[in-house]
């Protein structure tokens, strides 16, 4: 059999290839794409050319590398077509999601597959990724109960950001985002206010919490301005938590003012590790399966606002990368 899969050749270049599918190995399954969804952060960065072409791939489906081509994406949801004969808990029809590119079809290990839970709709289950980056971004940030949080973008990670907070104590929530459409949408997720990313933005961040400053400050827009902004509305001790990966794009910080006196702290987040601190506890299938959970209890395929045929991917690229304020999540529909 073959396949078609998404390969970027160059910065803003898109091909749709066909290849060779291997045979279904014992232990190994066949999916048939329904639905995958661009990244607007991470993926956007490696279509327009902005990540360090020496890096290497960190998923065993990628293929190729970021000096170019690439076969890139992480959010594939699929059913299962065929099973190999070790495969004891997937069968035919059941739907999956898996850290897998642009592809109509693809062979890969069960273990890669994620069981999805019966009856989901596809286009919630294209969030596991960003569900799982937002999760661990929880995890990694210090707030305590009745705290206040600032998040700085409200993209499709930011927005799921949001809405963990609230259910993880926060008492306020302050949204930050250029894009008035973004910021009603973090209103109804759960932020009491939602500001755009002006000058006014630090002092409007005390007034809101009587001369304090915020507890955290997530930073999740990918703008490297807003880390210093998220510097600025931090209480005395409060800690920036950096969820976005800037790529090649540098980032300026004054840490010669206010950063040392205040005693702030930076802390990345990404989603391949889990805090050691929490490993008694926390583990990746942990989190997994609370991910797997909060898919049935979200809002997530409302957070969909476009979808594009997969052999038009160049398009739905090309729409992200020129309107980005008018699109929250694209999806890439396959052919039944």
């Amino acid at each position: 059999m073959e396949a078609r899969a998404v390969w970027l050749t160059g910065p803003r270049q898109v091909e749709i290839r066909t290849e060779p599918l291997p045979p279904v190995g014992p232990d190994h399954v066949l999916v048939r794409a329904r639905l995958s969804a661009i990244s607007h952060g991470t993926e956007m960065l490696v279509y327009r050319g902005e990540v360090p072409a020496h890096l290497p791939l960190d998923l065993p489906t990628l293929a190729g590398s970021f000096a170019y081509p690439i076969k890139y994406g992480y959010a594939s949801v699929g059913e299962i077509e065929a099973a190999g004969p070790e495969v004891e808990t997937l069968r035919p029809g059941d739907l999956v999601f898996a850290l897998h590119p642009h592809q109509d079809r693809y062979v890969i290990p069960a273990r890669l597959a994620v069981p999805l839970p019966a009856g989901l709709d596809p286009a919630a289950g294209v969030f596991v990724a960003n569900l799982e980056t937002a999760v661990n971004v929880l995890l990694d940030t210090p707030l305590r109960f009745g705290e206040t949080a600032v998040v700085f973008g409200q993209g499709v990670v930011g927005l799921l950001i949001t809405m963990l907070l609230r259910r993880a104590g926060a008492r306020d929530i302050i949204a930050v985002d250029p894009v008035p459409a973004r910021r009603e949408r973090a209103l109804a997720a759960g932020a009491g206010v939602a500001l755009a990313p002006d000058d006014d933005l630090a002092q409007r961040v005390r007034e809101r919490t009587g001369g304090r400053g915020a507890d955290v400050a997530i930073e999740a827009s990918g703008a490297p301005a807003a880390l210093g902004q998220a510097l600025a509305v931090l209480a005395v001790q409060g800690t920036a938590v950096v969820a976005s990966w800037y790529g090649t794009k540098p980032v300026a910080l004054d840490l010669g003012s206010d950063f040392h006196r205040r005693r702030l702290r930076i802390i990345s987040s990404q989603v391949g590790t889990i805090d050691p601190a929490l490993s008694p506890r926390w583990t990746h299938e942990r989190r997994r399966d609370l991910v797997c959970a909060l898919l049935e209890e979200l809002l997530l395929p409302g957070l969909v606002t476009h979808r594009v045929p997969f052999i038009r991917a160049a398009e739905a690229y090309r729409l992200i990368d020129t309107r980005p304020a008018e699109v929250l999540q694209v999806v890439l529909e396959y052919e039944e």
